[in-house]
């Protein structure tokens, strides 16, 4: 069947970037309405039965903050979902927000997916949203969707080349035609960034620090290479000591020790890609370098960190955390495009 007859040219189509860390809905004619921290808190009742409690911002504010009966869970791990069910109350919930809560609508829905997911694995993310009230789901992977969202010439003869750091995941993708010529999947992201400033901090402070305050210290003084200016953060936690509460102040100099394995592990990853890439299109990266996208491409000079280790140009797309949803946005709006590039079971 024709992708354009299963798709349709309906008002109420929509896509779903599902990050690790947060999910964009995007619906056709409206652009971006959602975008929200993937987490969901749940109340756990007899028999362990979970009533949904909130979902997004207000389910982020209670990570790490909730009575024994009451769960904060973030239902995607790595970019696989860790648990169907709270992955189908997640998704539900989008679905009816982005659409007034009118549970009549069964949209058709485009989902982007990690490369490196098993057919299981996408078997499952389908079947999560057909179950949360899609009427057609179509999968896409998320090199590109950023190639689109950054707004590189993916259908052209000629490769470009991208690096989507998100939550989970790091996908890097030479494309070329509309077509993944080389990929590379792996499962680093923020959360690795996130848990290597955690085990910093408890290592050479004996200081114990929660997730969110690692993510703080990533956004407020995170850098890849040295700044110009060094920055401080006073950050609170609990002595592994004494037990008591504490603060310290954290250099950006310390958070860039932190990260330094996270960090090597992408460029790793890069320069495997690029070993590996045909030399026609190797000429092309040469001459256009590589676009980062994604929230950790917002990481205060990763592209300079990662274009000493290359030796290529390396920029960083407009607005990299939404890359991916504006590229879902475009294949909204031309059916050509989306049937160029889906994948097909």
């Amino acid at each position: 069947m024709l992708l354009s007859k299963i798709l349709g040219l309906f008002s109420n189509d929509l896509s779903i970037d599902l990050g690790t860390a947060n999910t964009i809905v995007l619906v056709k004619g409206k652009g971006i309405v959602i975008n929200e921290p993937s987490v969901v808190a749940v109340q756990i009742g007899k028999g362990g039965r979970k009533k949904l409690l909130a979902v997004g911002k207000e389910a982020k504010e209670m990570l790490g903050k909730t009575p024994g009966d009451i769960e904060a869970i973030r239902p995607l791990k790595e970019g696989v979902i860790a648990d169907f069910e709270i992955t189908e109350k997640m998704i539900k919930y989008f679905i009816q927000k982005s659409h007034s809560r009118n549970n009549f609508i069964r949209p058709r829905v485009i989902i982007c997916i990690p490369y490196g997911l098993t057919q299981v694995e996408r078997k499952a993310v389908k079947e999560s949203a057909m179950n949360a009230g899609a009427r057609d789901v179509i999968l896409v992977e998320e090199p590109k969707a950023a190639a689109i969202g950054a707004g590189l010439p993916i259908q052209d003869p000629k490769g470009n080349m991208v690096v989507d750091i998100g939550g989970g995941t790091t996908e890097i993708g030479v494309i070329s035609l509309g077509g993944l010529v080389r990929s590379k999947s792996i499962r680093v992201g923020g959360d690795k960034f996130d848990q290597a400033i955690v085990d910093y901090v408890k290592k050479k402070f004996n200081l114990l620090i929660g997730d969110r305050t690692a993510e703080e210290v990533k956004i407020e003084i995170g850098t890849a290479v040295v700044p110009e200016k060094e920055m401080k953060m006073l950050i609170k936690g609990r002595d592994q000591v004494t037990g008591l509460l504490k603060s310290i102040e954290i250099s950006s100099k310390e958070t860039r020790e932190a990260i330094t394995e996270p960090l090597k592990d992408i460029a790793a990853a890069v320069r495997e890609i690029l070993e590996v890439v045909p030399p026609d299109l190797a000429s092309d990266i040469v001459e256009n370098g590589i676009v980062l996208t994604g929230g950790g491409a917002l990481i205060r000079g990763l592209d300079s960190y990662l274009s000493k280790i290359v030796k290529l140009p390396v920029f960083v797309s407009e607005e990299p955390l939404l890359a991916v949803a504006k590229g879902t946005g475009r294949m909204l709006e031309e059916i050509e495009l989306l049937q160029s590039i889906s994948l097909h079971d």
